[in-house]
């Protein structure tokens, strides 16, 4: 058992910190938001995140989790400290490191024992150094420390069974003692055969960058191929289905859609291409990437927008707000940029989200939030799926086309078939699937604004 304090009770420093008490640790997640530490410590969580609040609840109640705002006490009685603050992009596309080393200062003014402090958050090839470097000027006295970096590769909506049934466990040291420490934190998974990835705090730092890079890579060229399968007719479904049955490739992240969004693969894309040009090199690959993402969301953007324009109508329903499933988190979320769109086209929105509704209203205006899929749909010209919630997999859909003023019907994740919603009587738009109308469909009309 050890004492541990979490820095920051986000998604990765509240994750990690809740599966470390119940790894049997005793720890201690420290935030500078009070309001948000009187929330944890009801037993309440700020965000959605599946399983999470039991597991929450159930660590508090046995006495090994909990929470507080005095970092500093928290930072003198643990042996490890795990760093997990955000790291968002700047205008730039760098990481803002700026409330990781406001942490590296605060440990080094409380390196009263030795200390083994962990950089959980995603950050740039040498933050560990610097970390290192920083605290060494700033101590008091010659209090050992060692410093290492443990990326976490948490999907938002499965966090906690990502943290106890990981694919690896990513341990980046400088010397045997800090790897025997942070290994030993991780011996419960031992149990579990769990590949332990041992290297340089270096390595461990890009790893994380690859992986995130390389995801979103994959997404990016399923996204290009359906491109290219509009201009010839193919399906793009299919064409996924063939290139993710060869084990070389797998079928994960080959989904066509408005591209990727959420916390992490739009940040660390961007930092990864800007700290590699600061190395000397244009990483080609990333920025392609980059830039297949933007032109994707705008292409879809457009779609919605043309297919709302085949109505005289101004009605637009949008299901599903959030980036992804199972999760309230609205970053970089394809609702954001599509909504905004329609709005500006002259369009009245009317939007459901099972959970994220409450997170939209902070960051939509104008928009109409609805207690069901049906209820938005009521008196729709134009019907767009933003998110593959399960439930939205398995509405009636008669149901809503008798609900609908006009059939016009956008699949951004290519949920539904193209003849069976047409056999229905909608005009429908797919990715990479091409666009099926109905004969004597009005073409699209040029539309003021409002």
């Amino acid at each position: 058992m050890q004492r541990i304090c979490v820095v920051g009770t986000g998604y990765v420093g509240l994750v990690t910190g809740t599966c470390l008490a119940d790894f049997g640790n005793q720890v201690t997640c420290v935030d500078t938001d009070a309001e948000k530490i009187d929330l944890l410590n009801r037993g309440e969580i700020p965000f959605y995140e599946f399983s999470l609040q039991e597991l929450v609840k159930h660590n508090m109640r046995d006495g090994r989790l909990s929470f507080s705002t005095d970092i500093a006490k928290a930072i003198r009685r643990s042996r490890v400290v795990f760093i997990a603050v955000g790291t968002p992009s700047n205008a730039r596309g760098q990481a803002d490191l700026s409330q990781v080393f406001a942490v590296a200062r605060t440990i080094a003014d409380n390196l009263n024992t030795y200390k083994l402090v962990v950089q959980k958050s995603t950050v740039p090839v040498d933050t560990g150094a610097k970390i290192k470097a920083l605290i060494e000027r700033r101590r008091a006295g010659e209090v050992a420390f060692d410093v290492a970096s443990n990326p976490e590769f948490l999907r938002e909506g499965s966090a906690v069974e990502d943290f106890m049934r990981p694919d690896r466990v990513v341990i980046g040291t400088w010397n045997p003692k800090a790897e025997k420490l942070l290994s030993d934190i991780y011996r419960p998974l031992f149990l579990n055969e769990t590949p332990m990835v041992k290297t340089s705090v270096e390595t461990a730092e890009l790893i994380k960058y690859a992986a995130n890079a390389f995801l979103a890579t994959k997404v990016s060229y399923i996204n290009e191929m359906s491109l290219l399968c509009e201009k010839i007719g193919a399906d793009i479904k299919v064409v996924a289905r063939g290139m993710g049955l060869d084990r070389r490739i797998g079928a994960k992240f080959l989904h066509a859609g408005p591209g990727y969004g959420g916390s992490c693969f739009p940040k660390d894309t961007r930092a990864l291409a800007n700290f590699s040009r600061e190395a000397g090199f244009k990483f080609s690959i990333v920025e392609a990437t980059i830039a297949a993402n933007r032109r994707q969301r705008r292409m879809l953007v457009r779609r919605s927008i043309e297919m709302l324009a085949r109505s005289k109508g101004r009605e637009a329903a949008v299901l599903g707000l959030s980036f992804k499933p199972q999760t309230d988190d609205l970053r970089e979320a394809f609702a954001l940029e599509l909504i905004p769109a329609l709005q500006r086209e002259g369009a009245r929105v009317r939007a459901f989200d099972p959970v994220a509704m409450e997170q939209a209203r902070g960051h939509l205006r104008r928009v109409t939030f609805c207690p069901d899929a049906y209820e938005a749909a009521k008196g729709a010209d134009l019907l767009v799926l933003a998110t593959e919630w399960n439930e939205f997999r398995m509405l009636d859909m008669r149901k809503i086309h008798r609900l609908m003023r006009a059939p016009n019907l956008v699949d951004c994740r290519n949920i539904y078939v193209p003849d069976e919603m047409t056999a229905i009587g909608f005009n429908y738009a797919g990715v990479g699937r091409g666009i099926h109308l109905l004969r004597g469909s009005v073409p699209p009309a040029r539309r003021r604004k409002a």
